[in-house]
């Protein structure tokens, strides 16, 4: 055995070491992505969850306010759809106002606004209901229904 034969050259190494270190970089770029938006889907369905919730309660009130006082000012005395116009909770929360500490990362913004829309509804007769819940990541869901007075 000649000293050519018995391993590889420095040159060799090098570039070996190199192409594996490129392949890793790459796998780990990949899992790294796909790891990264697993919280994606957790956070979105929280947030479609969220805005089913609140616009389930929303559209349980009544269409008209029972008490003849409209524009109550705590949410656990909200008697009818459009008291919730305009509401913002940073935070979520649930239908007394008090806040979901592991929600806290979630903005939810109510939107009441007469409707046109509805075939064969008065405008006056329909509201539509919009709830739009943002996460501090940046995820968004928005949710619309219509309360009727018929």
């Amino acid at each position: 055995m000649t000293m050519r034969e018995r391993g590889a050259t420095l040159i060799e190494l090098v570039v070996s070491i190199v192409i594996i270190a490129i392949a890793a970089g790459a796998v780990l770029g990949v899992l790294s992505r796909s790891v990264g938006r697993s919280a994606d889907a957790m956070v979105l369905a929280q947030g479609v969850s969220i805005a089913e919730a609140y616009l389930e309660e929303i559209a349980l009130k009544s269409f008209v306010d029972p008490d003849g006082t409209d524009g109550e000012a705590l949410r656990p005395d909200f008697d009818d759809v459009d008291d919730y116009n305009g509401l913002v909770d940073a935070g979520a929360r649930d239908q007394f106002g008090t806040a979901l500490a592991p929600l806290a990362a979630y903005t939810v913004t109510v939107t009441v606004a007469a409707s046109t829309a509805l075939a064969g509804v008065p405008g006056a007769d329909a509201e539509r209901i919009d709830v739009g819940v943002t996460h501090s990541g940046g995820a968004v869901v928005r949710l619309s229904g219509y309360k009727t007075r018929l």
